[in-house]
């Protein structure tokens, strides 16, 4: 095998989509809440709509199934890429409410449905034993390029006064360049199985729909409201957040593949269980945090533990039939952001009641999510998805 052949596999394939994510993805979350507040003027109300715009691609994530009817899976991720790129390159210099707007859903767009692709190429290409442990490669490359994001970001605000416009500009082209190279250099891979062209919905999976919708729901607490409590409360600079970033990047960069080898050693179950019951501290200490040094480790804590979702895509490969990887992707996608679409809008007004209850709602559904997953096989297989259904025979 020659060095283009050992290039041309997979795995890089994967690699290479995971790395050209956060060139974009990074730059606008890293930035977003200073940029939004001090070019904007959001109060938490417009942040709300606006995480809540966010992730109305997320839900609409289902239609990759009917889009891979015209384009091929590869050819699908290149485009999302591309769209992430440009929606990113050009959000500095829009800074208005409905710009803002604008130029999120369109860079949405292009992050959920890479997202969405990445992960139905994931399950179809790598074996179930090994899927824990590539999966928890390809978090260390996004969280490398995450780092080197986060880095620069730093450097340029702090030290050569780089203006947003300019960061989200370089950020985002950076990406489209991945893409196209993607596009030349990776033939077209495919799986075991042919991947069905329909939306499917199966009773047996209803275990990992909710723990899915569940995660969604946390997930946004986190990303929307976190990084906004450190803006507002403990009035963090733009580098400041970007320095917890490039320590989350680090931390994600050294664990990550060690989780994944977690996983496979624990088993999802075990895995899962670990999760939740550290976001149920973590969500409940934020709800009542003070000390600005406090609330900077639970952030980062709070990072890692979002790392261990490796064990809920590793549960599904083990129990799903392949051909409906594809199109599951992308339902599961859909139901991760119900109640993302929903939650930001609807917490951006408690928030201005209270930022605590916030919070405590992130406890409520980790300790919902943490009671399912005692439901989770400690072995689980096609036919034996819960422990329910052995209870049942």
């Amino acid at each position: 095998m020659n060095w283009k052949d050992k290039f041309q596999q997979p795995e890089m394939l994967l690699y290479f989509m995971a790395a050209a994510v956060p060139l974009s993805f990074a730059s606008w979350l890293a930035l977003i809440n200073n940029f939004a507040i001090e070019q904007v003027s959001f109060s938490g109300v417009e942040m709300g709509i606006l995480q809540s715009l966010r992730e109305v691609p997320g839900f609409l994530a289902f239609a990759v199934v009917f889009l891979l009817l015209i384009f091929r899976e590869q050819t699908l991720a290149t485009l999302s890429l591309i769209l992430l790129g440009v929606g990113t390159a050009i959000t500095g210099y829009m800074p208005s409410v409905m710009g803002l707007y604008f130029t999120t859903v369109l860079m949405s767009i292009g992050f959920h449905y890479a997202e969405t692709v990445q992960q139905s190429l994931s399950l179809q290409l790598i074996h179930k034993d090994h899927l824990p442990i590539v999966m928890g490669k390809q978090m260390a490359v996004g969280s490398f390029v995450g780092l080197f994001v986060y880095a620069a970001i730093y450097f340029f605000i702090d030290h050569l006064n780089f203006s947003y416009q300019t960061i989200y500009l370089f950020g985002g082209l950076s990406t489209v360049f991945i893409a196209v190279f993607i596009y030349k250099n990776f033939p077209h891979f495919t799986g075991d199985a042919e991947q069905h062209k329909k939306l499917i919905l199966r009773k047996n999976y209803w275990l990992y729909y909710l723990l899915t919708f569940l995660s969604g729901a946390r997930r946004q607490i986190f990303v929307v409201f976190a990084g906004f409590l450190m803006v507002e409360k403990f009035n963090f600079s733009a580098a400041e957040i970007s320095i917890l970033f490039l320590i989350n990047g680090s931390l994600t960069m050294l664990l990550a593949p060690k989780i994944g080898y977690l996983v496979k050693y624990w088993g999802e179950k075990k895995a899962l269980t670990f999760e939740y019951i550290g976001l149920i501290i973590i969500f409940t200490s934020y709800a009542f945090v003070e000390n600005v040094i406090f609330a900077s480790l639970l952030y980062i804590l709070d990072h890692f533990f979002f790392a261990m979702a490796i064990a809920l895509k590793s549960y599904f490969k083990k129990i799903a039939n392949p051909a409906d990887f594809a199109s599951t992707a992308g339902v599961a996608f859909s139901i991760n952001h119900i109640a993302a679409v929903i939650l930001p809008f609807v917490l951006g007004f408690l928030w201005i009641l209270s930022p605590s209850l916030v919070f405590l709602t992130g406890t409520a559904f980790a300790i919902f999510s943490l009671t399912l997953s005692q439901l989770v096989p400690k072995l689980p297989e096609q036919g034996y998805e819960t422990t329910l259904v052995r209870q049942r025979n």
